[in-house]
């Protein structure tokens, strides 16, 4: 007897494609968003790094660089983790679907795509760790929306009779 057996009724699998997408996206944007952080450490040891090119100047790179790691890193790694927690813990696939899913997937990371992008650009809002510009807000919310639709359906077909308190701190 395996794992997944023991807590599933026969023939029912979790969807564990998604959070390996996320998984892995939380890697490469630790990735892209550490190199970023490293970059600018050296330019603040070596000013010239910046060969006065405008998109590649501290002030431009420090916003991609935490932005990145924040929605990018830490924003991929909870949606994963709480996807594989809630699942494992309502003993149920996620609700919606692949396509509802990969739409999140890729709504996600086009948000961080695209503000680390205009954030190199120079639009930026200008408020500390908010500085993506209202387009992708919008973005943003529409994705985390489709997140609470899909967390909250799968918490609502549940076959365990309570919820575990590891999803009330995802909520």
């Amino acid at each position: 007897m395996n794992a997944s057996s023991a807590t599933m009724p026969s023939g029912a699998s979790y969807d564990y494609d998604i959070v390996k997408m996320f998984t892995i996206a939380s890697i490469v944007w630790a990735i892209v968003g550490m190199a970023a952080g490293l970059y600018i450490a050296g330019e603040l040891a070596w000013p010239a790094l910046n060969l006065d090119i405008a998109e590649i100047t501290f002030g431009r790179l420090r916003p991609v660089h935490t932005n990145t790691v924040i929605w990018g890193f830490g924003g991929n790694a909870l949606i994963a983790t709480s996807f594989y927690v809630v699942q494992r813990t309502c003993q149920t696939r996620l609700w919606g679907g692949k396509f509802l899913l990969n739409t999140m997937f890729w709504a996600w990371q086009a948000v961080v795509l695209i503000g680390a992008w205009a954030l190199v650009a120079g639009h930026s809002q200008g408020r500390e760790y908010a500085e993506y510009p209202l387009v992708d807000n919008i973005l943003m919310m529409i994705g985390l929306v489709i997140y609470a639709v899909v967390y909250a359906n799968t918490l609502r077909r549940r076959s365990q009779p309570h919820i575990y308190v590891a999803n009330w701190f995802y909520m």
